[in-house]
Formats: structure tokens, C-alpha cells, sequence
């Protein structure tokens, strides 16, 4: 089974359930600090100094490698470094919007003569034959890839402390989970190593790390970008990107969605600023299975609520009818089909076995007690899920709820070596708020509107109708406009203060 065909049948989707204290042990390195002013620009701004003259694209991945120098001893987001091929694209005449901006690929995705792990001990010397089509287009834009970001295995779980590449640190509070799967995306950008970074997310995997490293996240809809474009099985994953501002992921999105004639959806186009369309949104908080999110959560949802009720917008109570429990039993299912597939190729050769981690075994073999007919069963149920989501859609215009139910946990919360019961149990209470929109296909973001009482950042996630990636992205700025957060840098990070 290749890379692809795993993604298409298994769900990058996540848990967490806990927070802690920073260890006393772990000393932030010494920050680059202000005398490295590129660091507190966005992609959108580096470029336009490169466009200036004011500096090259060397200058930009020359200290681009500095921030990674400084602070991903204490991180580990970035887990292969490609800096001499960067430095050698960056001597090469650039074009595109983003001309000589550094940048990072999830360790899931392919780059042709760079290893690409998926995380995984079986696949710690795979090096890529091919680059995929979304790595191409972003490359066409100008961006200048550094290397791979840090990622748990097969991306199937969201903290991202996997025992092949090792522990993401979150650069808030270095105790505590980056989220994942894309959480060495997320730890980068949050701490300024690069102003953004692909991602992907099959079930909360862009906007679960956003939302517990400070940053913005967009899952665009099925089938809208070019690495999407599955005709067949559950189509759950997308790819985009983390990034700090509003304005890089939409340009970013423009750049490589899926256009022409032939383009599965109608072009968002390139959004530029906010709308003064005012829109009705429905707020829900509690979890699909009636639970309320631990308090701080729910505290950031409703106060995302007053503030855009205090843009104009019209807010609402409601969410789409669906049974929790159902849902659940559905989504496990196709969660679990990729590893049980790979376990079943891998059957002979019990060294490769021994390779995968139990939580990725624990997977395989609760699909194998599962009857038949269980996946087209959920695939099912599945299109069932989009035609009440599309219709809940029909009265309102965006959806507002908690990203995930608690703060980012505590290191080893989610540990793929934690008990399998155990660690299903945290996942099924932790993510209940993302992965709806991976089933229905619906975009939807992470906004960084919010802080703990102790310093972690609280996303808060808003959606829409499928194709209405306009409509989040306007919403978005104006967000970004009423309430900044690009000033905001943790400890652990390329700025001070």
C-alpha cells in the first residue's frame, strides 16, 4: 500500500485530555531575539523585501536556518533538514508571490530525493521518488522549502510524540503537546522559524495544532486543492497550510487550488480583505456526544461569539442533528482501515511489525473484530452526514464551536504507547468538534482568538457550506482585525516579548 492509498482509507485524527506544568528541567534556549527582525514577518512581507531588494532569498533561508539553529533543539519540529538544497534554490531567479519565503513540508508528504518517514520507524530510510502536485505548485509560487516537519505516525494521531521522529515540544509551554498530526508544522510557525508550512488534515490535523500553538489554520473543502482530488474512498484528507497571518493562507489557497474548466469546485479566487456582508452564525459547544468542553474552552467559544456579535454579526443557537454515538462508531472504522490494510500486507514479516507503533497495531486489529461490511457501512453513513450538514447550512452561514474539548495535554497524554482503551477513550472525549467537517467535506479554521489562564493558546474554530472558503477567510480578517494576535510570541520563540 503506497502513502496515498493509506491516506485515503485512514483519518489523521486526533485526541488530547489534560494539561501540566512546564518542566523544570527544560531551559528555553536564548531567544535570536529582535536582532532578527525577519522573523516577526509574515510570508507575504518577506517576500515583498525580496521584491524591494532590501534582501535576497539567501538572506531570508540563511536566517531562517539561524531560527532552527536556536530553538529546534528545544522543539524538534523540524526533523529533516534540507538547508543546502534550499540555499541552492535560493541562488536560482525566483518568481511568484511568495519569491525566496522559507517554508516547511509535513513528513507525510512527498519531495522527490528527500526521505519522507510518515512518521513511522518502517520507513525511516524511504526517500521520495516523485514530488507531489501540491509541493509543485507551492515551489511555482517561490517558496523555498527547508526540509520536513515533525509528524506522529501515519499522522493517525494529534499529539505528535511519536516514537520514530521523536517529541514536538509546544513552544508556549514546552510540557505540553504540540497537537498534530501537523504539530512540527505548527511548532515552527508558531515560534517563528518560518512564517508558514504545509499541513493536511483528515480529521482536525491543520486545525487541532493551530489551535494549540497560537496560529491560523484553514481546512478548505473536498476535493479543493490539487493533492484532494480522490474520486474514491472516504476523501477525508486536505492539504493547506499553518501559517501566522490571514492573508498567507489565502494567498497560499489561491495559489494551489484546483482551477480551469475541469476544477471539482468553483475557484475561491484570490480574498484580500473582509466583507461587509454581515452573516448568521450558529454557536454549539458541547460535544457531539452532549458533553461541555472543559470551562476555559467553552469560555473562548462564547467570547469569540460576543465579539462577532459586536461586528454586526447575527449569532444563533444550534448545531446539525447527529447522533454522537453513531458518528463515533462510524468514524473509528474508517480511522482504523488503513493500518489494519497495512498490518494485513505486512502480515509475513513480523520484524516490519515490530516496527509499528501500538497505537497504529491497536487500530489494526479493532478493525479486524469489526464485521463485514463495516466500512461501506460508514462510507454510508458518511454521505448521510454531508446532506445534514449541507442542510443545516441552508440557515445559517457559518458554524462557530471549540476546536478541541480541553487545553493542549500534557506530554505522554496521548503518547501512542499509552494503553489502546485508554488512549481511545481520550480521543473519542478530545476530538469531537473537527472531524464532522472532514466527513461532510465543509471548510473550516482555527482562529487564535484566545489564551489560557496559564499562557496556552485556545482556538476556535468556525466553518461553512462546502465551497465557502470565501466567506471564512473575510470573516477571518475581520477577526484578525478586531482582535491581533500576531504580536503574541511564546517564550520559546525567534522574537522577544
Amino acid at each position: 500500500m503506497d502513502r496515498r492509498e493509506f491516506l485515503k482509507t485512514s483519518l489523521a485524527a486526533a485526541a488530547w485530555a489534560a494539561t501540566g506544568c512546564v518542566d523544570p528541567g527544560l531551559r528555553p534556549p536564548r531567544p535570536v531575539g529582535d536582532d532578527d527582525p525577519l522573523a516577526r514577518l509574515d510570508g507575504m512581507a518577506q517576500a515583498e523585501l525580496v521584491r524591494r531588494g532590501e534582501v535576497t532569498p539567501a538572506d531570508l533561508v540563511q536566517a531562517a536556518m539561524r531560527r532552527s539553529a536556536a530553538l529546534d533543539p528545544s522543539l524538534n519540529a523540524v526533523v529533516t533538514k534540507s538547508f543546502d538544497r534550499a540555499l541552492a534554490r535560493a541562488a536560482e531567479p525566483l518568481e511568484g508571490p511568495f519569491a525566496g519565503v522559507p517554508y516547511l513540508l509535513k513528513d507525510l508528504t512527498e519531495w522527490q530525493g528527500v526521505r519522507c518517514t510518515q512518521g513511522s520507524r518502517l520507513f525511516l530510510e524511504r526517500i521520495s521518488h516523485q514530488t507531489e502536485p501540491f509541493v509543485a505548485r507551492s515551489e511555482e509560487a517561490g517558496l523555498v522549502v527547508m526540509g520536513k516537519s515533525n509528524t506522529p505516525e501515519f499522522g493517525l494521531l494529534p499529539s505528535t510524540e511519536g516514537l520514530a521522529l521523536g517529541v514536538a515540544r509546544n513552544p508556549w509551554n514546552p510540557a505540553h503537546s504540540t497537537g498534530g498530526s501537523s504539530g512540527g508544522a505548527a511548532a515552527a510557525v508558531a515560534a517563528g522559524i518560518v512564517p508558514l508550512a504545509e499541513a493536511s488534515d483528515g480529521g482536525g490535523s491543520i486545525r487541532i495544532p493551530a489551535a494549540c500553538c497560537g496560529v491560523f489554520g484553514l481546512k478548505p473543502s473536498r476535493r479543493r486543492m490539487l493533492a484532494d482530488a480522490a474520486p474514491d474512498g472516504a476523501g477525508l484528507d486536505a492539504h493547506h497550510c499553518l501559517s501566522r497571518s490571514v492573508r498567507d493562507s489565502a494567498r497560499l489557497l489561491w495559489l494551489t487550488e484546483q482551477r480551469g474548466d475541469d476544477a471539482p469546485l468553483r475557484p475561491v479566487g484570490l480574498v484580500t480583505e473582509a466583507s461587509p456582508r454581515r452573516l448568521r452564525i450558529a454557536l454549539s459547544t458541547r460535544t457531539y456526544l452532549g458533553d461541555e468542553p472543559d470551562p476555559e474552552v467553552k469560555a473562548a467559544a462564547e467570547a469569540a461569539a460576543k465579539l462577532c456579535a459586536g461586528l454586526g454579526h447575527e449569532l444563533v443557537e444550534g448545531s446539525p442533528r447527529l447522533s454522537g454515538e453513531e458518528f463515533a462508531q462510524h468514524f473509528l472504522t474508517v480511522w482504523s482501515v488503513g493500518p489494519a490494510r497495512l498490518v494485513e500486507q505486512l502480515g509475513r514479516d513480523p520484524g516490519a511489525l515490530a516496527k509499528l507503533e501500538p497505537w497504529t497495531l491497536g487500530l489494526a486489529e479493532e478493525y479486524a473484530r469489526k464485521p463485514l461490511g463495516s466500512l461501506e457501512a460508514a462510507l454510508a453513513y458518511f454521505g448521510e452526514v454531508e446532506r445534514v450538514v449541507d442542510d443545516f447550512f441552508g440557515g445559517v452561514h457559518a458554524w462557530l464551536t471549540p476546536v478541541v474539548a480541553s487545553l493542549p495535554p500534557a506530554l505522554g497524554e496521548l503518547a501512542p504507547d499509552v494503553p489502546f482503551a485508554t488512549l481511545r477513550e481520550r480521543c473519542i472525549r478530545y476530538v469531537t468538534y473537527t472531524p464532522v467537517h472532514n466527513v461532510a467535506g465543509t471548510p473550516a479554521m482555527s482562529v487564535p482568538l484566545a489564551w489560557s489562564a496559564s499562557g496556552l493558546p485556545i482556538g476556535v474554530q468556525f466553518a461553512a457550506r462546502s465551497g465557502d472558503e470565501a466567506l471564512l477567510l473575510a470573516l477571518a480578517y475581520e477577526l484578525e482585525a478586531a482582535q491581533p494576535w500576531q504580536g503574541r510570541w511564546p517564550a520559546l520563540s525567534a522574537v522577544k516579548g
